[in-house]
């Protein structure tokens, strides 16, 4: 029996981020971005990494009717070919443009544990991360945040639990 308890601030933040990172489903329009990799633990934590949600906008699907419209009227030659092309990079932008990403999370390292701090789906975050039993309280700041507590490594796949709840709820309220 393991007698140590991983309780790194910095240790539990990188294993939550490499949980995000690696796991698909719900969890594969989650990324770790922003990452300070020098991070060093503080008392009242320190900013580690973002966690943002893409979002692809809906209608996508008529960007490739558009292209496919324009693409038939030009087959003329090399000029033409040139053409193809040029459309073919204006879809791949307008599709770069409609992919969006918005803020999840912010995750914080302590000397003992690491701190999230749900941005958007607060209140599915503190409902699942208490059902998991994890600390929870809320952040009185404009937009309001939930704050979840990972004290130990044991703690980091509840945390990813709270992940996709929160993922899966926003998912279907859009």
């Amino acid at each position: 029996m393991v007698d140590d308890r991983l309780t790194d601030g910095r240790r539990i933040a990188q294993l939550l981020a490499s949980e995000l990172d690696g796991l698909g489903g719900v969890l594969a329009a989650v990324a770790v971005t922003d990452a300070d990799r020098d991070a060093d633990p503080t008392p009242d934590g320190a900013y580690a990494y973002r966690v943002t949600l893409r979002d692809r906008a809906n209608g996508s699907g008529g960007d490739r009717g558009d292209a496919d419209r324009g693409g038939g009227d030009r087959r003329d030659g090399a000029e033409g070919d040139d053409d193809d092309h040029a459309d073919d990079a204006d879809r791949l932008e307008r599709e770069r443009e409609q992919e969006q990403e918005r803020e999840l999370a912010v995750v914080f390292v302590h000397p003992d544990r690491a701190r999230v701090e749900f941005v958007a789906g607060q209140d599915v975050a503190a409902a699942t991360a208490r059902g998991e039993g994890l600390r929870v309280r809320p952040k009185a700041v404009r937009p309001p945040r939930t704050l979840v507590f990972v004290e130990d490594g044991a703690a980091v796949k509840r945390a990813v639990a709270v992940f996709e709840a929160t993922v899966d709820a926003l998912a279907t309220n859009e």
